[in-house]
């Protein structure tokens, strides 16, 4: 099975997925209030996360995703902490903050390889389409990559007609977009029809597919008698007992078509993300043990009628 490939146009080969390190780092004062950690819970500490890195790399997923906004630069900085010296693939996001504007790129360029203890970035994604102008912000970014300090471009949450815009802008400097991250899954199939990924596939560009777990809801650790613990995803709707009951005929879907590969229903879904040459998967991991069980999905297989069999189960989550 071939297990790297080119992200979108640009020069930078990737592993077929990678490990979002959004939850990692130790916070201080309001970073520890941050969403994630807030309804996932943390990552299990520096020697767990250090497991991780370690798994993970030796699995053959050399490919870490943060941002500078994840516990105000608390999982940037322990990430560039655990990777230093190593042979991996660092994709960041900017800005550190809701509050952006185009003049700001620099400084927060300059704080996030700081935070990385790196000279230059793999992958920088621009998280949340927040600044008037798209194409000024490409330049800058441009500028950043010819000086050296970016290897590779992408975006993240950006619609159809945003991310043509950027594409286009970085195409008058010779740069290709490489990717555009956006929340796919199983449970969340919205990309195949808001336009997103027919673009990507038409302008080369790959769709990093974040929560492509559903946010634990794939794994079949939760049902309507096992409800998260979590007080913010109890709130959620998708957590709720009809919700539950409503995803089980896919879990169990799931269960029987890993039973055939001796794999868990978390890692069948995944696979099915992987299975689309264009889809890159990032799911999380708190500990060595889920960076472990993450990279099993690379060890197999789908068949295309599996592949469609889960396709039609989910169709109801393309809306």
């Amino acid at each position: 099975m071939e297990h790297q490939t080119f992200l979108g146009k640009s020069n930078l080969r990737v592993p077929r997925m990678g490990i979002g390190a959004m939850v990692w780092g130790d916070p201080k004062g309001l970073a520890r209030l941050h969403p994630a950690k807030t309804a996932y819970g943390g990552a299990h500490g520096i020697d767990e996360e250090r497991r991780a890195v370690d798994v993970s790399i030796e699995a053959g997923v050399n490919l870490f995703d943060t941002a500078a906004m994840y516990s105000m630069g608390a999982a940037e900085s322990r990430l560039g902490e655990l990777t230093r010296g190593k042979d991996v693939i660092i994709a960041t996001k900017y800005p550190s903050g809701f509050s952006f504007k185009v003049e700001d790129f620099p400084k927060e360029l300059a704080m996030t390889l700081t935070r990385l203890r790196r000279d230059s970035i793999d992958l920088y994604q621009h998280h949340y389409p927040n600044v008037k102008s798209i194409p000024d912000l490409m330049n800058r970014v441009a500028d950043a990559v010819e000086a050296g300090k970016i290897k590779a471009v992408g975006v993240s949450n950006y619609s159809v007609e945003q991310m043509r815009e950027a594409h286009a802008s970085l195409a008058k400097r010779g740069i290709p977009l490489a990717s555009n991250q956006v929340e796919y899954s199983l449970l969340n199939r919205k990309p195949e029809v808001n336009g997103i990924m027919d673009a990507c596939r038409e302008l080369g560009i790959m769709l990093i597919a974040y929560t492509p777990l559903a946010g634990g809801r794939l794994t079949g650790k939760y049902s309507a008698q096992d409800r998260p613990s979590g007080f913010f995803r109890r709130i959620l709707p998708q957590y709720n007992r009809k919700a539950l009951e409503e995803m089980q005929p896919v879990i169990n879907l799931l269960r029987e078509i890993g039973e055939r590969y001796s794999k868990t229903p978390s890692q069948v879904a995944l696979r099915w993300l992987i299975e689309n040459p264009i889809v890159l998967p990032i799911p999380g991991a708190k500990n060595g043990k889920q960076a472990a069980d993450n990279a099993e999905a690379l060890k197999f297989s789908l068949t295309a009628e599996e592949v469609e069999m889960l396709s039609q189960a989910t169709m109801r989550w393309r809306k």
